[in-house]
């Protein structure tokens, strides 16, 4: 019964049309007056604990280092670099376009900004080199979800609250299936180049634009290697990563690229003020459910309904991704995070899977989620800033939502592609 009503009342709020965070709270109030132990006080104390969390203060500062990071030139220099390395090949673009993506996703650690600063830079120069429109959106929608994969990733600094695991390992554990990601587009973009005449290179390998562009892009391409250095070598913490990277992306943006202007940073603190704040509130919010869904039990009579699957590892996690891809397509990125993980983490360790395998497993759904209708976030970013119809981007998204499916697929039949580079890294 008290999974009906978790169900039930987390369910009914969301299709009235309450937001997700408030809709949480609904779920936490309903269980609490169906266990008999409705208290005010306790409710508020659950919402602060879930705000006053150390390793969720990385979030805005990495938040407000991409807000800098776009407004001061650091994109289109990433770019710039990308182009002159491989814009020579068949098909170059599609491969700046994931190039560029690595790097970005690196820097920012967010899907969606990661996805606009390439969709207004990268698609107009493909569509003015006659690519294909539907694909070439298809393929900066399916690069942009690399980014919660790669460090600094910010749903990773959310997973690692809601789960009490080490952000930091998170980080590390996910540098390699995010990869892969990138190679598996690779892979798929080079099978449609190849027999497509449309995407013949237009401009041959030339030394001296390279070293141009290496020169105007060296502080740019320096921001990945300083966060994950330092967090890798133990100089920095997650938090202190942010706080480095919103000092560095000012200083460049302002006083090595000169496209920061003073007057821009309010207007810049106060939209990544924004997001930060809706993020942390919604873990706020989701604390108090997953306080009451400990409370109440829940992850153990799941537990005893799933037992008899929790034998074979492979066949049971299988069915998580199955139940996450389902509820991805659904929701967004982060309140499926604090959704499902309160629920699932329990159940993940009584079943002896690594929960940071686990951890990039289920980041990797949520990710494809941002790309499958009918939510896809993604898919409406890169629709509205590259001035493609929806179902164009959908079309031309198909074919990596298939690739990514495949790999995902992979992953959960032999866990040591994770595994084993994440031994090394740590």
């Amino acid at each position: 019964m008290t999974i009906v009503v978790f169900v039930a009342s987390l369910c009914g709020a969301m299709l009235l049309g309450i937001p997700v965070a408030f809709a949480l709270l609904v779920c936490g109030i309903a269980l609490m007056w169906h266990l008999d132990m409705f208290d005010v006080q306790i409710l508020a104390e659950n919402v602060l604990d879930g705000a006053n969390n150390y390793p969720l203060m990385a979030l805005p500062f990495f938040v407000l280092a991409g807000e800098l990071m776009n407004a001061g030139g650091v994109s289109k220099r990433i770019v710039g670099v990308a182009i002159a390395l491989v814009g020579h090949v068949r098909g170059g673009l599609g491969y700046v376009a994931v190039l560029a993506a690595l790097v970005l996703a690196s820097i920012s650690g967010s899907a969606i900004a990661d996805c606009a600063a390439l969709a207004a830079v990268v698609i107009p120069l493909m569509r003015k080199s006659g690519y294909p429109v539907p694909l070439s959106a298809g393929l900066v929608s399916s690069a942009g979800i690399v980014a919660p994969l790669l460090p600094p990733s910010i749903p990773f600094v959310v997973f690692g609250v809601a789960a009490e695991l080490s952000v930091t390992r998170l980080f590390m554990t996910g540098i390699a299936p995010g990869l892969m990601m990138a190679a598996t587009l690779m892979v798929t973009w080079f099978f449609y180049a190849r027999k497509d005449d449309r995407m013949i290179a237009r401009q041959t390998f030339d030394w001296p634009r390279l070293f141009r562009a290496l020169r105007e892009g060296f502080w740019a391409l320096l921001l990945p290697i300083v966060i994950i250095g330092g967090m890798k070598s133990g100089a920095f913490t997650p938090t202190e990563a942010g706080v480095v990277a919103v000092v560095y992306s000012l200083v460049i943006g302002m006083f090595v690229y000169g496209e920061l202007k003073p007057r821009m940073v309010p207007d810049l603190l106060l939209r990544a003020a924004k997001t930060a704040s809706t993020v942390m509130f919604l873990v706020a919010c989701a604390y108090v459910s997953a306080w009451l869904i400990t409370v109440a039990n829940i992850p153990q009579e799941i537990a005893d309904v799933v037992a008899p699957y929790m034998e074979n590892k492979i066949l049971f996690m299988f069915i998580l991704m199955v139940v996450v891809f389902l509820v991805g397509t659904a929701l967004d990125l982060t309140p499926t995070i604090l959704i499902l993980t309160p629920v699932m983490m329990p159940l993940v360790r009584q079943a002896e899977i690594d929960p940071y395998y686990f951890g990039v497993m289920f980041m990797m759904n949520n990710a494809i989620g941002l790309i499958t209708p009918p939510v896809g976030t993604v898919l409406n970013v890169v629709s509205g800033v590259a001035r493609v119809e929806l179902d164009q981007v959908i079309r031309g998204m198909l074919p990596f939502l298939a690739a990514y499916t495949a790999l995902l697929f992979l992953f959960v039949l032999f866990p040591d592609l994770i595994l084993v580079p994440a031994s090394w890294l740590r």
